[in-house]
């Protein structure tokens, strides 16, 4: 079933589509490896954001680079990452769309204490599913910042190579997308904590960037290319309207679960914070052809954010597009009937300073006591009413969820780990609860969940 991502549709309200605290950071010991750890050190660095201008920008990257570096490994295998705080701010590494290992999942101060600089953590989990994640901090009221200057990165788990053949192409290209607020001197702005952000779109910065550069990234490949995009929107708050032009895409995963292919809807995908897809498409069989991906502009114009060209001999015919089967480890049924129902009343500060409001009360995001608890295994399904004037992108940690219909008891075809409410709608989503632990639900947009638009519950 395609996406409905008409931009006017979008903004006019119609439907729309996003450990406990015993694991302590320790101080890092000099000159010592641990064995199969990847070490993360987290320390300033500079990127080429203005590349007309004198100077680099000084950002907070993972090994001093934004995105930090692309982590990869096998299904099954066990991802082991060693963070190392040479920062001033206390920091974590949350795993965006890996499922269970709460005691992983990067939440300071709901799953773990938050690093302290100086300090060192360490994150063993294993990769149950394939397909695209994200990594960056998670330390509540801090993120905003913390991604804001650079903190954030890929994360690939590759398919058994028996399962790949559905998914064979010419390339494999990952392309992270973000956007920056820079002063003229290419500073990055510091109001982290600008309240109109706190209780607007969030902080939308100016400059978009691909991978660290600014758009458009370019890219030679060969004429009648077949290319598997998987594409990731890190940015704090901006959500995009990602077209296609000159080329089919087929989209073949969501938020990291495979999906039967279809078509977007006028070309476009619409990308939340957070949000990924991986997409196949064939390129243009002309030699010197040129295809796009724009950013389609709301309120503002369209902006190109890759520019491929076909040069050289051309690549062979494949077969029509397909996907990989989808995943055995998700339900292939949700009682609804038997559903655990919860509805989170969402509504905006009320004055500049204050917080987000949750079913009538002032939020204590993840101080206050849980939503709900429920047994391993149970069915539930959040409602998310949406009293703002600005979109929210609702997230449930540890789990994957099937968006609802509005009108009827069906569930659209493919998996999210978060779901856009348009401003003044109400979106449901329905999971089982397979994972124990205390898990986040908050808003996508960072600087919401920094002013209170956060919770949690149990999984017993």
């Amino acid at each position: 079933m395609p996406f409905n991502c008409s931009r006017r549709a979008f903004l006019g309200s119609v439907a729309a589509t996003l450990v406990s605290l015993d694991a302590r950071a320790e101080p890092p010991v000099a000159g010592t490896k641990m064995a199969g750890l990847t070490t993360l050190e987290a320390r300033k660095g500079t990127a080429r954001l203005l590349p007309d201008h004198a100077h680099a920008t000084e950002i907070w990257g993972f090994e001093g680079k934004t995105p930090g570096p692309v982590l990869r490994l096998s299904q099954g295998e066990e991802l082991a990452v060693g963070l190392v705080n040479r920062l001033d701010a206390p920091l974590s590494i949350h795993w965006q769309g890996m499922r269970g290992d709460n005691a992983m999942d990067g939440v300071a101060p709901l799953t773990q204490a938050e690093v302290a600089p100086g300090a060192r953590f360490d994150y063993r989990r294993r990769a149950l599913d394939a397909g695209l994640f994200c990594y960056r901090p998670s330390v509540f009221g801090a993120t905003p910042e913390l991604c804001g200057r650079g903190l954030k990165g890929l994360l690939v788990v590759d398919e058994p190579k028996s399962s790949l053949k559905p998914l064979e192409s010419d390339a494999d290209l990952l392309l992270a997308l973000d956007d920056w607020r820079l002063d003229k001197n290419g500073v990055i702005e510091g109001d982290f904590g600008a309240a109109a952000a706190a209780g607007g779109a969030g902080r939308i910065g100016t400059l978009v960037a691909v991978d660290g550069a600014p758009a458009p990234a370019r890219r030679d490949f060969s004429p009648g290319a077949r290319i598997r995009l998987r594409l990731a929107n890190l940015a704090n708050a901006r959500i995009m309207f990602v077209g296609f032009e000159n080329i089919q895409p087929f989209v073949v995963a969501v938020d990291s679960q495979p999906c039967d292919a279809f078509e977007p809807v006028r070309r476009t995908i619409p990308a939340a914070p957070g949000a990924r897809f991986e997409l196949m498409f064939d390129l243009p069989r002309a030699e010197n052809a040129v295809a796009k991906l724009v950013l389609r502009g709301v309120d503002e114009a369209d902006r190109d954010l890759a520019i491929f060209t076909t040069r050289g001999a051309a690549a062979s015919a494949r077969p029509p597009i397909a996907a990989a089967p989808q995943n055995p480890l998700l339900p292939t049924e949700i009682k609804l009937q038997a559903a655990k129902k919860v509805d989170l009343l969402i509504e905006p500060p009320a004055s500049p300073g204050s917080g987000w409001r949750i079913n009538g009360a002032a939020s204590k995001a993840y101080g206050g006591p849980p939503l709900f608890q429920v047994k391993r295994g149970s069915p539930v399904t959040l409602g998310f009413v949406n009293r703002a004037a600005v979109p929210v992108v609702m997230h449930v940690h540890g789990h994957c969820v099937r968006l609802l219909h509005d009108l009827d008891d069906g569930w659209e075809p493919y998996w999210r780990n978060g779901v856009v409410v348009p401003p003044g709608k109400t979106k449901h989503v329905a999971f089982v609860a397979d994972s124990p632990g205390k898990w986040a639900v908050h808003d996508d947009i960072l600087e919401h969940e920094a002013a209170g638009l956060a919770a949690w519950f149990e999984v017993k």
